[in-house]
């Protein structure tokens, strides 16, 4: 199975703004700059497990929410 990484692979953007939660505060929260934040938003980059796990928590949301599904 081959990935497009061109698409996106997590919800983090929507699920901030389904919250009405700013890059800015997710990113102090978890002790990232804006820049990294902003990468896993617009899916230019992923975050780790630990990352993901922590930002579901801080959300106070399931981690299956933030990923998007393949099926």
């Amino acid at each position: 199975m081959q990935f497009n990484f061109e698409s996106e692979m997590n919800r983090i953007k929507e699920v901030l703004y389904e919250k009405g939660i700013k890059q800015k505060w997710l990113a102090k929260k978890i002790d990232k700059s804006y820049n990294i934040v902003n990468g896993y938003v617009q899916n230019r980059q992923q975050p780790r497990l630990e990352v993901l796990t922590q930002i579901a928590n801080i959300l106070d949301v399931d981690i299956k929410d933030l990923i998007v599904s393949t099926k």
